[in-house]
């Protein structure tokens, strides 16, 4: 069973092949068994698992019917989960436990999905290789000496051993397409504001979304299904219908006009990926797709925007985090500005601290405008970038990452070439735009990934072009030897 996506266990469930309940039982020891090769669960919730499990059961014995129905998830652990540990992967959260669930959380519960767990990340999603995470470094199924992307890797390398079929990630640079690029996944994130925020532990509010983690397109729109719609707790929300993302997904690739970014192809791009990347465009026109050369003149600057933006918006968010409400407290204080300090001090780790100071100096006086103001006028000429490449095409396709997935703590010592990993993803977070990568082939073993961004809220064409693409490659279908 747990070879299945998760389209294929909506139709098993609905023809009663098997159990929710068989079904959560037969993944839940297969994470007991396979979980500590890799570290991909930070918390596993066997009891509320099985009791979810039943309830579905009962469901659909009653005549209900839906494809999440019965299905089993795992929740990146920057989801507020009542009644269960929610850490972000920080020592900082190691006691939380939430009171209440995020809206991602409660939709998907709503619909009937069966919650296995909740999985490893980098520490407050700050990171492109999961080795930040104060519970240890998750390592790639396809190489346990390699690292599976961050800050998502604990629900892709989760989804790619096979322990389960889908999981929730959130994506503020790239932190759902690097990891399911780097572990032969489909990963989607939405336009911002499509998928709710309440409840979800912000990193940087305005770059921060949830979305999907599957295998094929195809399970990507399912669960897109459940966690898109608007949210009036959120104020970041937007109020736009949601579209049967399952609807068009074979819908003819005829005429679509795909656009090659000319900057995407320089210097630091790993020839091989470079010619999978040619190869999938190839499959596209085949499938009538037309290509053209086109040009995102500002990408160049977006790092440097990137980790000035994120760090400053993670520097006022992560200010609560004091010792004082909730989280960590240091032993015997001195006094409050002892309590301040050394809370803060032994609860975050290095990357965070790091990102903190940068983002406190970039909003301090006589460096905001220097800096903060600078950084957000690059980012709406990066959004103008894409809107007039808009005109010329319906999507744009290029790499997902520079290089394949490199080993572990191979980049410790210098954080800038993690962060050069992010290139090619952080332009939508800018710019709000919705992106997805899909697998694309290998490299050493290694899988790669090609992303495709639309306009706003085209993510249906996101999961078409994907889609029709998986239906003539099977990249996708490939799982890593011994899971």
């Amino acid at each position: 069973m747990h070879q299945l996506t998760l389209a294929e266990i909506a139709r098993g469930l609905a023809d009663k092949s098997f159990s929710s309940e068989e079904l959560t039982g037969a993944l839940l020891s297969r994470i007991k068994q396979l979980d500590p090769q890799i570290n991909s669960f930070i918390s596993i919730t066997e009891a509320q698992a099985l009791q979810q499990a039943r309830a579905a059961d009962a469901r659909r014995a009653n005549g209900e019917t839906g494809a999440l129905l019965g299905a089993p998830i795992a929740h990146k652990d920057l989801f507020c989960t009542q009644g269960v540990r929610t850490s972000c992967g920080s020592k900082m959260l190691d006691s939380f436990t939430a009171p209440y669930d995020a809206t991602v959380v409660a939709k998907l519960a709503e619909a009937g999905m069966v919650t296995l767990g909740k999985t490893n990340m980098d520490e407050f999603a700050m990171g492109s290789a999961n080795e930040s995470s104060h519970y240890g470094a998750v390592k790639n199924p396809w190489n346990l000496e390699h690292v599976p992307g961050g800050s998502s890797g604990g629900s892709a390398a989760a989804v790619a051993a096979r322990l389960l079929p889908v999981a929730t990630g959130t994506d503020t640079g790239g932190s759902i397409r690097q990891p399911a690029a780097l572990t032969n996944l489909t990963g989607l994130k939405p336009t911002y504001g499509r998928v709710s925020r309440w409840g979800m532990i912000a990193y940087a509010s305005s770059l921060d979304q949830g979305g999907p983690m599957a295998r094929t397109a195809e399970d990507c729109a399912l669960l897109l299904q459940g966690m898109a719609g608007f949210d009036a707790k959120d104020s970041t929300s937007v109020d736009e219908s949601v579209p049967d993302y399952s609807a068009n997904l074979n819908a003819s690739l005829q005429g679509l006009r795909i656009g090659l970014p000319k900057e995407y192809f320089g210097a630091g791009l790993d020839p091989r990926i470079a010619e999978l990347v040619q190869a999938s465009v190839k499959e596209l026109e085949k499938l009538g797709a037309v290509v053209k050369e086109i040009s995102l003149p500002n990408m160049q600057h977006a790092i440097p925007a990137y980790y000035v933006i994120a760090p400053a918006e993670a520097s006022s968010n992560l200010s609560r985090f004091d010792g004082v409400r909730f989280g960590y407290r240091c032993e015997a204080p001195k006094d409050l500005t002892d309590l301040y300090k050394r809370s803060r001090g032994e609860g975050f780790g290095a990357e965070v601290q790091r990102r903190i100071m940068v983002g406190t100096y970039a909003l301090s006086a006589g460096y905001y405008d220097a800096y903060y103001v600078k950084a957000q006028q690059i980012r709406r000429l990066i959004k103008n970038d894409f809107m007039a490449a808009f005109e010329q095409v319906d999507v744009i396709l290029g790499p997902t990452t520079p290089n394949p997935a490199w080993k572990l703590g191979s980049k410790n010592a210098d954080p800038v070439a993690a962060y050069l990993e992010d290139v090619y993803t952080i332009t939508a977070n800018l710019a709000g735009l919705p992106g997805l990568s899909m697998p694309a082939g290998f490299v050493d073993g290694l899988p790669v990934g090609v992303q495709l961004l639309a306009p706003y809220f085209q993510e249906g064409r996101l999961l078409n072009v994907a889609h029709r693409y998986q239906q003539v490659t099977d990249w996708h279908t490939r799982a890593p030897k011994g899971f």
